[in-house]
């Protein structure tokens, strides 16, 4: 029999993929499912986007790119940072890779040891704590609860931090909770960091364009702790460009050419033509991110409507991204007479089969007693879908 190294076997399949392909093979099959599990832009990629793709297929750009990228699309990111965050990173401290899972995996892969411990609040996105275990990394999570809107404060991190401690990563907007850090949050949490010389941040800003809290904050724009935080990014959610795999980091020079080594045994440079249609993204403007944000907005209040009328459901107002998290505790140990819910994972396979409507199960993202949708999806099938899950819902006694 086949032995598989320990690496493989002791990390987890990432579960919003899992509850998607669920979802796709039920569809296959004829039955009718609304998924609400991944988080994709339902938007398709601009025209003038796709246009440039084109017009590098037709110059010729179709040979390997340099591992960091391209020099005209690590510029475009340079001013990116600067004209939008206020920002300065040199073409030398940016690495483009081929997602920002990528860039974050990276990262880790660059700077943890094992044993050396990752400081990750919860909820956190999926495959944080798997890199970290990849990496030989310890995952130390610090609890956050809709009571909190899920976010931890400075002195819950503080408590968290030892000798070991390496890493801190995070998202703002947050993937899952859709939860934004204000600058006054994000300072006293880097005040923390600070005082600690060998501790560094990963902040995650994929849903930087996803924000309705106004402008967008980041923790890097403390100079005192800037030299230790390492920016991810890319232009898979603000530019509807999930299948185009771009991402990128901002970082010290020393840790950028430490990911530009990792990548060049790994994949070496991403797809030339995704960097080219990625250099006309972020040289486009914000008109097209800009109405997908007005979209994505009149969908949070219109879900957020529906799922305050559920009794049990317990959700803060997301103020990015395009997830609810509600905390559906209150439904563990109900029954519809044929399934008995004991957990999210009971949760959500009873709606997918009892109201044909996939979500993602919280305790993939370190929070138990709540489960992920999403809705970046149209008005017309959100509508469908909440009916749908009220009526499941009043059927649990």
């Amino acid at each position: 029999m086949t032995k598989l190294a320990d690496r493989i076997t002791h990390i987890a399949e990432s579960q919003t993929i899992a509850m998607a392909k669920l979802s796709r093979e039920l569809q296959e099959q004829g039955k009718d499912i609304i998924s609400l599990s991944l988080g994709e832009p339902d938007f398709v990629t601009p025209p003038d986007i796709r246009e440039s793709a084109k017009k590098a297929i037709d110059e010729g750009f179709t040979f390997y790119s340099p591992i960091a990228g391209f020099a005209d699309l690590r510029q475009a990111i340079s001013e990116k940072f600067k004209f939008e965050n206020g920002l300065d990173y040199t073409s030398d401290q940016i690495v483009v890779s081929t997602g920002a899972k990528q860039s974050i995996a990276n990262v880790v892969l660059s700077l943890v040891n094992p044993g050396e411990e990752v400081i990750v609040p919860t909820p956190y996105w999926v495959s944080y704590s798997q890199m970290i275990k990849l990496a030989e990394g310890i995952p130390v999570f610090v609890d956050a609860s809709v009571k909190t809107d899920y976010k931890v404060s400075a002195q819950q991190i503080r408590e968290a931090i030892t000798p070991k401690s390496k890493l801190l990563i995070f998202s703002s907007p947050c993937n899952p909770s859709g939860s934004v850090y204000t600058r006054d949050e994000l300072r006293e949490i880097a005040t923390v960091i600070a005082e600690h010389e060998d501790l560094y941040i990963i902040s995650d800003e994929i849903y930087e364009h996803i924000n309705f809290s106004g402008k967008h904050e980041s923790i890097a724009q403390f100079d005192f702790i800037k030299e230790r935080v390492i920016i991810v990014n890319g232009v898979s959610k603000g530019y509807a460009m999930t299948g185009w795999r771009i991402g990128y980091i901002g970082a010290p020079k020393w840790i950028a050419q430490a990911c530009d080594k990792m990548q060049g045994q790994f994949t070496s440079g991403t797809s030339s033509i995704s960097q080219k249609a990625a250099t006309a993204a972020l040289r486009s403007g914000t008109a097209f991110y800009d109405q997908m944000r007005e979209t994505y907005k009149r969908r949070r209040d219109l879900v957020m409507q529906m799922l305050n009328e559920m009794p049990g459901m317990k959700v803060n107002v997301p103020m990015g991204a395009f997830y609810f998290f509600p905390d559906i505790s209150s439904f563990f140990g109900k029954s519809d007479g044929i399934t008995v819910i004991k957990n999210a994972t009971d949760f959500c396979m009873y709606l997918l089969r009892d109201a044909g409507v996939s979500m993602v199960t919280g305790e993939a993202f370190g929070a138990p007693d709540c489960v992920r949708l999403s809705y970046a999806t149209s008005d017309e099938l959100l509508i469908k879908a909440m009916n749908r899950v009220k009526d499941s819902l009043a059927k649990l006694h």
